[in-house]
């Protein structure tokens, strides 16, 4: 039976590497709603939010070194869709970020 639910991932102090944020499962389609991305340890960082397709080895970027100031927030808004098992994630360049994305999970 087909379905359709909003959902949220919040990961706290993302590090300088890989933190998955939605890591897809065959059989579900992810439409990425927002995406906000919090600077916590008043200190200048930068990050990269990219997709991975079926969980393989190439990121593909969204933003790449985009910098954040200290205790400033970010916001992403336009929609990313996700099919199966791509994968949605991001390297911070410290671990001072914090990231919370709402969105919707459909199966089929």
């Amino acid at each position: 039976m087909a379905s359709e639910v909003l959902k949220v991932a919040i990961k706290n102090a993302c590090s300088n590497s890989e933190t998955k944020l939605i890591d897809g499962a065959s059989g579900h389609t992810y439409t990425v709603l927002s995406v906000t991305i919090c600077e916590t340890g008043n200190a200048a960082e930068s990050f990269n939010l990219y997709t991975m397709d079926d969980g393989g080895g190439t990121d593909n970027y969204i933003y790449f070194a985009q910098a954040l100031g200290a205790k400033e927030t970010f916001e992403h808004t336009g929609r990313i869709v996700l099919e199966g098992t791509d994968m949605l994630g991001i390297i911070a360049s410290s671990g001072d970020l914090d990231v919370v994305v709402s969105y919707l999970d459909q199966t089929l």
